[in-house]
């Protein structure tokens, strides 16, 4: 046992670990500048639909996105709704056909700079 574990290729760093981790560093980047904001970005489920309302930073300016609904329990589930407004508020249609309990990582784009929000989200 101990001469056939000695032998197994064992890498710890994956071929592109320095684009991995600049695409890394970037999200937390976005993270800060969400938490940054003058207000959090609200989530509320209406009728069957996703409403995500901006803060007023974003207020006349345009704002373009993805919103992936990531289901940790299988990635079958898993659906990326993309979005643009000026209106500071998003209407995302939830899944229908797949009930689940769902993490949103909410990302989007505006005056060159880059956000991102995740939460829990079940559209049970």
């Amino acid at each position: 046992m101990v001469f056939k574990s000695s032998t197994q290729k064992r890498d710890l760093v994956t071929a592109d670990y320095y684009a991995k981790e600049l695409k890394y560093q970037e999200r937390i980047d976005a993270e800060k500048r969400t938490e940054a904001l003058s207000a959090p970005v609200k989530i509320e489920i209406i009728s069957g639909q996703l409403v995500i309302s901006f803060p007023k930073e974003f207020s006349g300016k345009k704002v373009s996105g993805s919103a992936l609904f990531y289901c940790p329990s299988d990635n079958d589930k898993d659906i990326e709704q993309n979005f643009s407004t000026a209106a500071g508020t998003v209407t995302v249609p939830l899944p229908e056909k797949n009930k689940a309990a769902y993490e949103l990582q909410l990302s989007w784009q505006a005056d060159g700079n880059s956000y991102y929000l995740q939460d829990k989200l079940s559209t049970k």
